[in-house]
């Protein structure tokens, strides 16, 4: 097996089991939630490139996914920092 699989994949466990003990932490803030976001799209990016192989694709492909995961953070960021949902209510925190 190449050691950039198996690195991919030992980092793709370590990245879950933080992910796994943060959110199982009694702390409830918009940190929390910034930081298992980030985490999440490490992991996406992870997966796309080593395993969908996009580090071989056209540079186009890769710049529509970093671009699309940088626009949906994006919304998710404004949503939570306004407090505001989609229905006009107030979070939680």
């Amino acid at each position: 097996m190449k050691k950039s699989f198996v690195f991919t994949y030992i980092s793709l466990l370590l990245l879950t089991a933080t992910t796994a003990l943060i959110a199982s932490s009694s702390i409830v803030s918009k940190v929390v939630v910034f930081l298992i976001l980030g985490i999440s799209v490490l992991k996406i990016v992870l997966v796309a490139f080593q395993f969908m192989e996009l580090k071989k694709a056209n540079s186009f492909w890769k710049t529509s996914l970093i671009s699309v995961l940088i626009l949906i953070l994006a919304v998710i960021f404004g949503i939570l920092l306004t407090g505001h949902l989609i229905f006009n209510t107030v979070l939680w925190w």
